[in-house]
């Protein structure tokens, strides 16, 4: 088990542009069965944690049933902002108090820092995340949401391309 923020980035270091959107990622092509790929990574994953930014673009750009299966959990002062149809739980506080559920609920899977990058950057914070993997999007967005938004220290695991990415593997230095 392993603590993964896994993301995509735009070339200077943006998750989602001033008007925290993501269309400048999801018109780029990635191949669902390359390196680093969304499909194989759900699949180790136990449960998940999101940003409220996150979770409200989710509900906004695809409605309906909740689209993980994994126990998802959104940190956020809002909880009204959850759709009472989702299986989704909220918290508000320190994430280290969370991070136990998170584990427990995940049980000999990952747990999956969604984001965005404030979340991940409580997370990494603490401590707690022990990898990193991004997707570094063909693109400049000159403003945004920050990728992480704090310094830390990182080691390459391993990197490859897939498509228009550019996918990089990190492990807490």
């Amino acid at each position: 088990m392993a603590c993964i923020y896994y993301t995509a980035s735009s070339l200077d270091g943006f998750v989602a542009d001033e008007h925290a959107s993501l269309q400048w990622l999801v018109t780029r092509d990635i191949d669902a069965d390359g390196p680093f790929a969304i499909d194989p990574f759900l699949a180790s994953v136990g449960a998940l944690v999101m940003g409220a930014d996150t979770y409200e673009w989710i509900l906004a750009n695809h409605p309906g049933e909740w689209m993980y299966r994994q126990p998802s959990w959104v940190v956020t002062h809002r909880p009204q902002i959850v759709d009472p149809a989702h299986p989704v739980q909220t918290f508000a506080g320190e994430v280290t108090e969370l991070f136990p559920t998170l584990v427990e609920a995940a049980g000999d899977r990952h747990v999956w820092v969604v984001g965005g990058g404030e979340v991940a950057a409580q997370f990494v914070g603490a401590g707690l995340v022990d990898e990193m993997i991004v997707s570094y999007a063909p693109c400049t967005l000159g403003a945004g949401a920050r990728v992480l938004p704090m310094r830390s220290e990182w080691t390459l695991v391993t990197a490859a391309r897939n498509a228009d990415f550019v996918c990089a593997h990190w492990r807490k230095a």
